[in-house]
């Protein structure tokens, strides 16, 4: 006699099927499709009714301590199935409550297969150890438990999925001595090792999950392969459909459908990296790692032999039973035939020194920028993948030698993508510039040269410094000015100005001995007026550029040193003192005159002084 439930669902399936107990057995049937479950009643030993999500539960437990679940029962199908059970099977249904309390702190229990969180001696949820990929400590009180995604890609259609839980473990736990652990322990630990209770936890997790002993045969195993990203030693174990990296603390199961790229780049002469992009970023505390940088010595061989049939060889691309070659070359080759993928190689860019990368550094950290075919792709302790077909323009800076000797020697690269963001590589050799370009104008990517105007940046920079000197009473270096060929950058102490290389004369040369410019006139002049008033008072040079253009006061003051030896005759007195410190005769008259300058007034004497400027102004234009 067969009893046949309908709208059964098995597992997390979310098909529904048809479930049947008999005397010989039970068994479960999609309705479509051919999916079907089968249990002989020999093999079932304990049966549990549970309240779940899609109504009740029916959990069957079976002799191999694994176990098959049914959703979808009502609440009156309790009473006709326990009597099924215990007629056809001699066990009896049991119920497990189960807590609707909503709390988040309670007591882990590892029941089987299964971790079980309690709330009040009732089971709030439970977790499946067979899936879970992944425990990790996160900080000293945090345990990570990252479970294996059902499907390889990630579909956008696809079914909400849980893919991480942390349970926070505080206080420390006392490790009972084994038969393996503290024998050699000094007599002060004969109670037991004590530990965090977040590392105990952790190890429990391991050892039920069987993280690190993952049934199936091996087909290759690499010890000690030295890992960049996440830094470390780990072992490499190699199975039919999925990789585990088994580190001192960090255990991962990586499976062959998330590797989306491989690429073999040479680093140096001496080493080769192998890298892995991850469709599913592996983790370590709080920082995912979405690519595997291993790297291998070039010189190291390996000899290998895989652990599989010839016929089972033959079904994968170039892979060999034997390996006698590099380790790089073997681990690439394995890799390539398990994941099914192609391997990125170095394209045909070559540095300065002959490597397919140059040196870099993104933000504060320093890497390798290689150029392929395809691709930019800059490793570091996170390395950072860029298609050239995703890029807008590269825009070089920092190329002029105005910059200082640091940017004469290095230049930026600024990447701006189509979607807008962009990456900065800086401190790049100024001597990668040329085989950078010619790779970029080679793949048709647009490019552009930013320019820094340095010399304008220096040249306003000084003018504001001149001027803030100048009004102290400081002569400055001039800077060159675009158009005035007669500036020099700086005074001469030997130079003696001659008639034609007085600067802009004016009409009202006086002075036989020579042509003085209205600058000259105009400080003498006030000189004078300050003398008949009783006064000793300085008139700075800037006085007469201040009412001028910026081309007519470098003019002036280089009239100016030329004219000074000539200043004797008109005044006698300060001139000695401003032939013995001649670039610093303003200073000089200072010190004599230590007043303030005076105002310019409306006498005759001072229409003469704008007179002169004046005049020299049309002078210098018509030049």
């Amino acid at each position: 006699m067969t009893t046949q439930f309908d709208r059964i669902y098995h597992g997390l399936s979310p098909e529904v099927g048809k479930f049947r107990i008999a005397v010989s057995g039970m068994a479960w049937k999609a309705e479509e499709g051919e999916q079907m479950v089968a249990m002989q009643a020999s093999d079932i030993k304990w049966a549990q009714w549970i309240r779940v999500a899609r109504n009740y539960q029916l959990r069957i437990g079976l002799k191999d301590r694994s176990k098959e679940t049914f959703d979808g029962f009502v609440r009156e199908d309790h009473d006709r199935l326990s009597h099924l059970l215990k007629q056809h099977f001699s066990i009896t249904l049991e119920t497990k409550e189960v807590s609707f309390k909503g709390w988040n702190w309670g007591v882990t229990d590892f029941q089987g297969q299964d971790l079980a969180f309690l709330v009040s001696n009732r089971t709030a949820f439970e977790l499946p150890l067979t899936n879970v990929a992944n425990s990790n400590i996160a900080g000293r009180t945090e345990v990570s438990l990252e479970f294996a995604p059902r499907t390889a890609k990630p579909s956008r259609h696809g079914p909400d999925e849980m893919v991480e839980i942390r349970f926070y473990v505080p206080g420390t736990h006392t490790k009972e001595r084994g038969s393996d652990a503290g024998s050699d322990k000094s007599d002060n630990e004969d109670e037991g090792e004590e530990i965090s209770a977040a590392q105990a936890f952790h190890d429990l997790v391991k050892e039920k999950a069987e993280l690190g002993q993952v049934s199936g045969d091996i087909i290759l195993s690499f010890d000690e392969v030295n890992v960049l990203t996440p830094r470390g030693r780990y072992d490499v174990d190699m199975y039919p459909e999925f990789l585990r990296l088994r580190g001192r603390t960090y255990d991962y199961k990586i499976l062959y459908g998330s590797i989306s790229k491989l690429f073999l780049l040479p680093k140096d002469d001496l080493h080769v990296l192998f890298i892995l992009g991850l469709n599913v970023p592996i983790r370590q505390g709080q920082t995912r790692y979405q690519y595997l940088v291993m790297q291998f010595n070039r010189e190291e061989e390996i000899t290998a032999e895989l652990n599989m049939a010839e016929d089972e060889i033959a079904k994968y691309d170039r892979l060999k039973k034997n390996y006698e070659d590099p380790t790089y070359e073997v681990v690439s080759g394995v890799f390539r035939a398990l994941s099914k993928k192609k391997i990125i190689g170095a394209g045909n860019f070559q540095s300065r020194n002959g490597l397919p990368s140059v040196k870099a550094n993104l933000k504060a950290v320093q890497g390798d920028l290689f150029l392929l075919e395809k691709y930019i792709f800059f490793v570091s302790k996170q390395p950072t993948l860029i298609e050239l077909s995703d890029i807008h323009q590269v825009v070089f800076s920092r190329l002029g030698a105005s910059m200082g000797a640091t940017a004469a020697r290095t230049f930026d690269v600024k990447i701006v993508l189509k979607s807008g963001s962009d990456f900065t590589f800086t401190s790049l050799n100024k001597e990668e510039h040329e085989p950078f370009n010619a790779f970029l104008l080679e793949k048709k990517v647009k490019t552009k040269t930013e320019k820094m105007e340095g010399d304008l940046i220096m040249a306003e920079d000084e003018d504001e410094e001149m001027q803030s000197v100048a009004s102290s009473g400081e002569e400055v270096p001039k800077p060159r000015r675009g158009g005035d060929d007669d500036d020099d950058s700086e005074d001469d102490e030997d130079f003696e100005a001659s008639a034609s290389d007085s600067g802009s004369p004016t009409d009202t040369d006086s002075d036989s001995d020579g042509g003085h410019t209205a600058s000259d006139a105009s400080g003498d002049r006030d000189l004078m007026k300050a003398a008949k008033k009783g006064k000793a008072k300085a008139v700075p040079k800037k006085k007469a550029p201040a009412k001028k253009a910026k081309a007519d006061e470098s003019d002036a003051e280089d009239d100016n040193d030329g004219d000074k030896p000539k200043k004797a005759a008109p005044k006698p007195k300060p001139k000695p003192k401003a032939k013995a410190k001649d670039d610093d005769a303003m200073d000089v008259d200072e010190e004599e005159r230590p007043k303030a300058k005076p105002k310019p007034k409306p006498k005759p004497k001072a229409k003469d002084d704008e007179d002169g400027p004046a005049k020299k102004k049309q002078k210098t234009k018509a030049d």
